[in-house]
């Protein structure tokens, strides 16, 4: 749907703080920072778990519901039959998610064994590959219910905040938009720095221009809606398609994108320093979200339908080992990705993008980590 900046609304339906309280999740009240409780690959104490071997049950005496439409006996699947999606967050406590639907400008909220809420709808252009693209959470979420969103209109990209009952608000506009490249992320850095990674736009040239907000990864510190504030400080530029952008319990921040030659992982330590690249990947498999613990970080692959883990030295960032893959070719392509606190990696698929969506598609999905695999320990 095109819509003009101007005409953006959340749904009447809206009322985050409300629908979060009532129905789906229970949150910890002592969180107020967004990286409590810091999501770590070595913190699960789960069961050893090959994540490529079959589903299996773990209540056979209970009969389940007949496979079908929306219903999916694979207990790792979260929700089912969402359109496309976009980024996918964690919810305080660990047991909910919101994701995006890139083409329809819905929020969602996902909990196993609920169907998903509607908590927010945005007029989004999804031309391209436009839309609603990824979510970040207030770092006093659990205080005041604010989210932010980084959408394409019909003129720009732009991140915007969302807040119940209101319409959405600008934070930055005037990202370059594009027929392609339009894939944005965000994340916060900090309770006063929002970290925003914005695509080319299909220019190469702009992304490396100091000019232009396209290709970027950037610093926002001004984040009162609609206000003047300082210019976005330039963290990283020559960013292709934008992947993910996600942060280790050091400091560390990870970049994925995608360019005509290779997908690349980038790092920037917590001093600053560009780390570029830590990996690449000239087959191009589609790197997408990305979630990073204190030693490995997980990414998305689209094209290869698979999560890639790549071990990391704890103090460098450095990669230790070649990727290991996780359930290729079982759930489709995927694209979302995000930590939970008990060390399973949520990822969303968008198999509506391509030909041959199954029946349960699009879906939200839980990868479980092999314990002492892949240096996660």
């Amino acid at each position: 749907m095109r819509a003009s900046p101007g005409t953006m609304a959340v749904a009447a339906a809206m009322a985050v703080t409300t629908a979060l309280a009532v129905g789906c999740a229970r949150f910890d009240d002592s969180t107020a920072s967004p990286f409590t409780p810091e999501p770590s690959f070595g913190a699960a104490e789960i069961d050893p778990v090959d994540p490529d071997a079959p589903p299996t049950s773990t209540t056979p005496s209970v009969p389940g519901p007949p496979p079908g439409p929306c219903v999916d006996l694979d207990p790792n699947v979260i929700a089912t039959c969402l359109d496309t999606t976009g980024g996918l967050v964690m919810l305080p406590g660990g047991v909910s998610a919101l994701v995006a639907e890139r083409r329809t400008g819905r929020i969602m909220q996902v909990t196993q064994g609920q169907s998903p809420i509607e908590i927010a709808r945005i007029d989004v252009d999804s031309s391209g590959d436009g839309g609603l693209l990824d979510l970040a959470l207030s770092p006093s979420f659990t205080e005041d219910g604010l989210l932010y969103a980084y959408i394409t209109t019909q003129s720009d990209n732009r991140v915007v905040r969302i807040a119940a009952g209101d319409t959405p608000k600008n934070v930055l506009t005037g990202i370059p938009r594009g027929t392609q490249g339009n894939r944005g992320a965000l994340d916060f850095y900090n309770p006063s720095q929002l970290l925003v990674l914005t695509g080319d736009a299909g220019d190469p040239a702009a992304a490396a221009s100091p000019s232009s907000l396209a290709g970027k990864l950037l610093r926002v510190e001004s984040l009162v809606p609609d206000q003047s504030g300082p210019t976005p400080q330039i963290a990283l530029s020559g960013i292709g398609t934008a992947g993910d952008v996600c942060i280790d319990p050091s400091g560390g921040i990870w970049v994925t994108d995608r360019t005509i030659v290779e997908d690349r992982l980038q790092r920037i330590d917590p001093l600053g320093a560009v780390i570029s690249p830590v990996w690449t990947w000239p087959d191009r498999p589609g790197v997408a979200g990305c979630g990073a613990g204190p030693g490995a970080v997980a990414i998305s692959l689209t094209n290869a339908k698979a999560v890639a883990v790549l071990a990391t030295d704890q103090d460098t960032g450095a990669v230790t080992a070649a990727p290991s893959l996780l359930v290729q070719d079982r759930y489709g392509q995927l694209n979302g990705a995000a930590l939970a606190p008990d060390g399973q990696i949520w990822v969303s698929t968008v198999n509506k993008n391509g030909n041959a969506p199954g029946p349960n598609d699009d879906r939200v999905v839980k990868i479980p980590v092999p314990a002492g695999g892949g240096g996660f320990d």
